[in-house]
């Protein structure tokens, strides 16, 4: 038996410089990090040779083809795992429309059991570059790279994308002062579940289809992300909060179903109450809303947003691990 789990991340600046549609001809990057909310993946052995594989529904079948969970169809071929499996997948949140990147991580996951149940032992790098293999080449699925590598690495980070290739880069190359970064910012953060779920396929269509349009718009959003990183490096926290607010406003630009007057209203009322900036999560239109505000005034913000669920969380320095691998003896 295998157990992956891989965490759901919190985008803070450069979302929608990750597309290779933009970074193919001028880097892009993004600030982002992992939360403590994870997608885990249970992968073991059947008696027969069929595929048994259990999410929201369960599917029993003969072949990989006949598969219709897409991720798990394609992280099997490209493994070369071919039956005789049972797989469960579950969840912190609900795994659609959160905006939180809950289908790039469960991709993660996924490729992590399935190769360490084959034997293989991937690098961070191959797990989140495999994974946007999965979901970008094959299933061409609207989406940026930044999810796969913040599922795959785990922590604070800084990555970039550009026409060489992706890296990822700790914020700060001090453990401890990373943890330290850590703790202190996810002090000043909140997030709130709009109530409101989308699709999110249709907004990064429109914001891919705009790229060409966008892209001095796309440039300033990826020189956010680089003053974002300084902001943390030299702890000016607050100078962080400011540019949220900044990035918010330009991204909203994107695409015409980024926001809309319900998610207006939310961000306003939390602003009014005290918030320095923040934004939607994800493509946007809906999902969870995220807000930083000074410790002092979270109460005031809770209360503005009093009709929606907090989500309680803290940043998460670990990425994509097997929490157990039991060989079958």
């Amino acid at each position: 038996m295998i157990i992956s789990q891989a965490p759901l991340r919190i985008s803070f600046l450069g979302g929608g410089t990750d597309f290779p549609e933009f970074f193919a001809q001028e880097e892009g990057c993004v600030l982002s990090s992992a939360i403590d909310k994870t997608i885990t993946v249970i992968l073991k052995r059947r008696y027969d040779q069929r595929i048994r594989v259990g999410y929201t529904r369960t599917e029993l079948v003969e072949a990989v083809d006949q598969l219709e969970h897409e991720l798990v169809r394609e992280a099997m071929r490209l493994t070369g795992l071919s039956g005789g499996i049972e797989i469960s997948t579950m969840g912190d949140i609900p795994s659609r429309g959160s905006g939180l990147g809950s289908s790039s991580t469960v991709t993660v996951a996924l490729l992590h059991a399935m190769w360490t149940y084959l034997g293989v032992l991937p690098t961070r790098q191959q797990l989140a570059a495999a994974a946007v293999q999965v979901e970008r080449d094959i299933l061409g699925r609207p989406i940026g790279v930044q999810d796969q590598y913040a599922a795959a690495f785990g922590g604070l980070r800084f990555h970039r994308f550009g026409p060489q290739g992706v890296s990822s880069e700790a914020v700060l190359p001090d453990e401890a002062a990373t943890e330290q970064l850590a703790r202190r910012l996810g002090e000043r953060l909140l997030i709130f579940f709009t109530g409101i779920t989308r699709q999110s396929a249709s907004v990064l269509a429109e914001q891919r289809a705009n790229i060409e349009e966008h892209r001095p718009l796309l440039r300033a959003m990826a020189r956010q992300a680089h003053e974002g990183r300084r902001a943390l490096v030299e702890g000016r926290l607050d100078g962080l909060g400011e540019l949220l607010h900044e990035g918010w406003l330009l991204k909203r630009q994107l695409a015409s179903k980024v926001t809309n007057p319900d998610i207006d209203g939310m961000y306003d009322a939390a602003r009014r109450a005290g918030a320095v900036g923040g934004k939607i999560s994800g493509a946007g239109g809906g999902g969870f809303l995220l807000l930083y505000a000074l410790p002092q005034d979270h109460q005031a913000v809770r209360a503005a947003l009093h009709g929606l669920s907090e989500l309680e969380f803290n940043l998460e320095p670990e990425g994509s691990l097997v929490l157990l691998h039991q060989r079958r003896r």
